[in-house]
């Protein structure tokens, strides 16, 4: 492929549609990527030789113009002097740099004309080179977050049937088992002699507020008799 077919072909590439239809856009954009900067590589290349090219036509130009001045007055000089061959001969130089001169002045409208075609493509490709890198920016960025939500996402089902999880279900069981065993520690053990009188001090204190209450509830009755 020409220098100029893929450089068309790349600065008319519709880069979404490209992106939408790769399977995987990343690896895609960085071929483009890679494919614009050769090019663009090329390109400069090439417009530098032309430009060089161009140059060394201007200066030829410039001699040949210069030379055919020469001969013209070398002509007026032998017209005064009466030496008409001598003329017709200077004047016949001056014809073949004049038809020199006017295929390098050709020659130089046709490189100015390519520098032109060179640098209009440079800046469109260019263009274009920034646009894709801009799209593998934010293709990167969308990458990115989508690898930490993944992983997010992942952890977090992890959690969920992960060993730690298990053994903190395991080490709440245990608690769990330790208080009922320390609840069965007293139980059916008989009751010492001093928790004996304290119950029935406590039992006492019982009846007698019982009994308050008895008396307080049948002097009621009468009263409402």
């Amino acid at each position: 492929m020409g220098i100029f077919s893929r450089l068309r072909d790349i600065i008319s590439s519709n880069i979404n549609a490209m992106l939408d239809k790769a399977e995987d856009p990343e690896k895609l954009i960085k071929l483009m990527i890679q494919e614009m900067e050769e090019t663009l590589v090329e390109v400069k290349a090439s417009c530098a030789q032309v430009m060089a090219q161009r140059k060394k036509v201007e200066r030829q130009l410039d001699e040949t113009r210069e030379r055919m001045e020469r001969w013209d007055e070398n002509a007026r000089l032998a017209v005064e002097k009466g030496r008409d061959g001598l003329a017709r001969e200077a004047l016949a130089e001056k014809r073949r740099y004049r038809e020199r001169a006017e295929v390098l002045e050709r020659e130089l409208d046709e490189l100015q004309a390519l520098v032109g075609r060179y640098q209009d493509d440079i800046m469109q490709l260019e263009d274009k080179l920034n646009a894709v890198r801009e799209k593998q920016r934010v293709l990167v960025q969308r990458h990115t977050h989508a690898h930490r939500k993944k992983r997010a996402q992942e952890d977090i089902r992890k959690a969920d049937t992960s060993d730690a999880f298990m053994r903190f279900e395991k080490f709440q069981n245990r608690i769990e088992r330790m208080e009922a065993e320390a609840d069965l520690v007293n139980y059916g053990r008989r009751p010492t002699l001093e928790e004996e009188f304290a119950r029935l001090d406590t039992d006492e204190e019982i009846e007698s507020e019982l009994r308050e209450l008895k008396k307080t509830t049948r002097e009621s009755g009468r009263d409402l008799a």
